[in-house]
């Protein structure tokens, strides 16, 4: 499997997973519901995205997948920066925060990754 295809799979699950379950999909993400009740409103607005993203992704050939993935990027690397924001705000512990920047700079490297694979101008496809 490309790296796009597996990253744009990777948002459709996630995004699954939060509208039928964002309180658990939050507990995953090291956020606490119980101290937020409206969390549950905003993990499915991420999951949402997140659906839009990959399926979007996944449907899209030539420059459109290539345009898609680095949408993809740049809604990561927003992801990142606001995990430092809320790091450094402290509203979310530091394992947490650290973690989903972690991840959201994996899905920023996985992205870029795929450009630099893509040898036939069709974004890993």
């Amino acid at each position: 499997m490309d790296p796009v295809t597996g990253l744009s799979l990777g948002r459709i699950a996630i995004g699954v997973s939060s509208l039928a379950s964002p309180t658990l999909t939050a507990r995953l993400f090291g956020l606490s519901p119980a101290a937020n009740p409206q969390l549950g409103f905003f993990v499915r607005l991420f999951g949402v995205r997140e659906i839009a993203l990959g399926g979007l992704t996944l449907l899209a050939q030539g420059n459109a997948r290539r345009t898609m993935v680095l949408a993809g990027m740049a809604v990561d690397g927003g992801d990142a920066a606001s995990g430092v924001i809320a790091l450094a705000r402290k509203e979310v512990p530091v394992f947490t925060g650290s973690s989903l920047i972690a991840v959201a700079l994996g899905a920023v490297g996985a992205g870029g990754a795929a450009l630099a694979l893509d040898r036939d101008g069709d974004a890993a496809r």
